[in-house]
C-alpha cells in the first residue's frame, strides 16, 4: 500500500486491523482508536480517495491501495489549509476527534469547494466530538473552504 504518498511492503497477520496496522506496525498515532466499533470516526483516514474508519477494514484489504492519513496533510512542515483553520477557529479542544474530522473535511472540499452549513454538518455526522459542540468545526470547515 501507500501511504501519505510513500510505498510500503509489510507482511501482516490476516486479523489486523488497518488502525492497528498504521499505529503499531507504521508509527501513524494521529490514526486514533476510539470506539472500535466504526462510530465514532476517531480513526478515520482517506483510503482511494473516499473517508474510511480504519477500524472497519483489514490491513490486508488494503493491498495496492492509497492511504492518507493526518500526517500526510500537512506540506513541508506547513499545516493544509483545513488543519490551519482548525487551529484559527479553536475547531478542537482535546484534539482526540480533530484527525477524523480534518480528514472528512478534506473529502468534502475535494468534492464539494463551497459547502452549505448543512452539507457540512452531514459531511462530518460520522465524527463524534464530545467537547466543541461542532460549532467551531463548521466554522473552521466554512473558512477552509474559502480560502481554496
Amino acid at each position: 500500500m501507500s501511504v501519505n504518498g510513500t510505498g510500503y511492503e509489510h507482511d501482516v497477520e490476516p486479523r489486523t486491523l488497518l488502525v492497528q496496522h498504521l499505529r503499531d506496525n507504521m508509527g501513524l498515532t494521529g490514526t486514533h482508536v476510539g470506539c472500535d466499533t466504526s462510530s465514532c470516526g476517531a480513526c478515520t483516514i482517506i483510503a482511494n480517495g473516499e473517508t474510511v474508519k480504519s477500524c472497519t477494514l483489514l490491513a490486508v484489504q488494503c493491498e495496492g491501495a492509497e492511504i492518507k492519513t493526518i500526517e500526510g496533510m500537512a506540506t513541508n512542515g506547513k499545516l493544509h489549509p483545513i488543519q490551519e483553520s482548525f487551529r484559527e477557529h479553536h475547531g478542537l479542544q482535546c484534539g482526540f476527534c480533530t484527525p477524523g474530522m480534518v480528514l472528512s473535511s478534506w473529502q468534502l472540499l475535494e468534492r464539494n469547494p463551497k459547502p452549505s452549513e448543512t452539507e457540512i454538518r452531514h459531511a462530518i455526522e460520522g465524527n463524534f466530538c464530545r467537547c466543541t459542540g461542532y460549532h467551531n468545526i463548521v466554522k473552521a470547515v466554512q473558512d477552509a473552504a474559502n480560502k481554496g
